[in-house]
């Protein structure tokens, strides 16, 4: 009996031991949030002055950059003669900086005789404070078109633009290389604009309780929304970052409000601004900076077209912009000018966001990466986490699997070597009490 206890309480440890390493550990400390979140996996880069001495970038990857004012930037691409690709560039001011109207960027892709093939230029208008802004170029293969069909060397151009009042500093830059899938029928696709689409915005969403979701503070980071209206708090010079799934077929419309303050009733224009991208972190439109004098004030974009391969066609870059299916992302930033006036905040905000239309199929052959919504795209919309949140929800997951296979290993092994040990012992026992028999057929063989 003794024996039996003892291996007993050997399982027992060695099961509370692998329950303990299963078990999550400690949630890591909040070290504050960042100005902006630029993706940790992006690879450092440095845009060169002479475009024959500009680095290639590959498809599917991130890079980190920077530039100066005035300065032009080259990066290189080697793009085969079917492949569409897009390269967007983020830009991002020093916080506390200053920039003046008409700063910013414009990003473009050349061919090697230097003949363009698509630019997007990202200004400052009159939300004149810094914050991220964002812009894309592109090759696209056109069956009518002789510019930038070929493969070869392709050059991307950023071009920084100050005015001798912005700050001197060096802006960084976050940049995107994708490409576009293929499609299934090309023969099949429309080759022209849409000549019109609903344009009148809908009821806005009901409000469904504490619907509380915290903004992120990049792309890489943006928190998911869905069709609701959605409460966060936002601090003068902060942007915060969200993203929602849009699908083929689908518009989005979304506007962003300020709550009431007490503090003050003095005038501040342009003091909210919102921004629309693309899954490519292409710009699509932006709303007219909100004013605000302290009483409740909303913003909202202007209506866009529903996703459709055909918006590539049209000649408004918020049309056009609207031409792939994927996470669409808004930023909303707070003039620092608001604190002079009413303090640091946080401001209660509200973003009600709604998606309108049937979903449809896909234009593209297989697997359509980051130009598609998927049915996890529409949980992590459900259940508001953001892109590393969920893969960090993964890995915990994994990881737990893991040691508890462990674990249980561990425990299979031990409880084995447990009954050898009490078997070898009761033969042995019984060997000496009366004539050698051994219990359960024999002792045990040596392994």
């Amino acid at each position: 009996m003794r024996q039996r206890s003892r291996g007993r309480v050997t399982l027992a440890a060695v099961a509370a031991m692998c329950a303990v390493a299963a078990l999550p550990g400690p949630a890591r400390a909040d070290g504050g949030t960042p100005a902006y979140a630029f993706d940790p996996g992006a690879e450092a880069v440095a845009g060169a002055v002479v475009n024959t001495d500009a680095k290639a970038l590959n498809a599917g990857s991130v890079y980190r950059s920077s530039i100066k004012a005035g300065e032009k930037l080259y990066y290189r691409l080697n793009l085969d003669a079917t492949t569409n690709a897009y390269v967007s560039a983020v830009a991002v001011p020093k916080s506390g900086g200053k920039v003046a109207y008409g700063d910013g960027i414009t990003v473009s892709v050349r061919d090697s005789s230097d003949l363009r093939c698509s630019s997007e230029d990202a200004r400052f208008e009159s939300a004149q404070y810094p914050r991220p802004i964002a812009a894309y170029a592109y090759r696209v293969v056109k069956k009518d078109s002789s510019t930038c069909q070929g493969p070869g060397t392709y050059n991307v151009l950023v071009e920084r633009e100050s005015k001798a009042t912005s700050g001197p500093e060096d802006w960084e830059l976050e940049l995107r290389y994708a490409t576009e899938p293929e499609l299934a029928d090309d023969a099949a696709m429309p080759t022209e604009a849409p000549e019109d689409w609903p344009s009148a915005s809908p009821a806005p969403p009901t409000p469904a309780g504490d619907n509380r979701r915290q903004g992120g503070s990049g792309y890489y980071d943006a928190t998911s929304l869905e069709t609701g209206e959605w409460k966060d708090g936002i601090t003068p010079g902060q942007t915060r970052f969200y993203r929602v799934p849009v699908d083929w077929g689908q518009q989005i419309f979304a506007t962003a409000g300020l709550g009431n303050s007490p503090a003050s009733d003095k005038f501040v224009g342009g003091a909210l601004a919102m921004s629309l991208d693309n899954p490519a972190q292409g710009h699509v439109d932006d709303a007219s900076p909100l004013a605000y004098s302290g009483k409740p004030a909303s913003v909202s974009l202007d209506p866009v077209p529903p996703v459709a391969y055909r918006n590539r066609f049209d000649s408004s870059s918020s049309v056009s912009a609207m031409r792939f299916a994927g996470w669409y992302y808004l930023s909303v930033t707070l003039s620092p000018e608001v604190a002079e006036a009413y303090g640091d905040g946080p401001f209660p905000l509200t973003l009600s966001v709604k998606v309108e239309g049937r979903a449809e199929g896909s234009p593209y052959a297989g697997d359509a990466g980051i130009f598609a919504v998927t049915d996890k795209d529409k949980d992590l919309a459900r259940s508001g986490r953001s892109g590393p949140q969920a893969a960090e929800s993964e890995s915990d997951t994994m990881k737990l699997v893991g040691a508890a296979g462990i674990g249980v290993g561990a425990v299979l092994v031990l409880a084995l070597g447990v009954w050898t040990l009490v078997a070898r012992r009761r033969a042995t026992a019984a060997a000496a009490d009366g004539g050698g028999q051994s219990p359960y057929g024999g002792p045990p063989q040596a392994w």
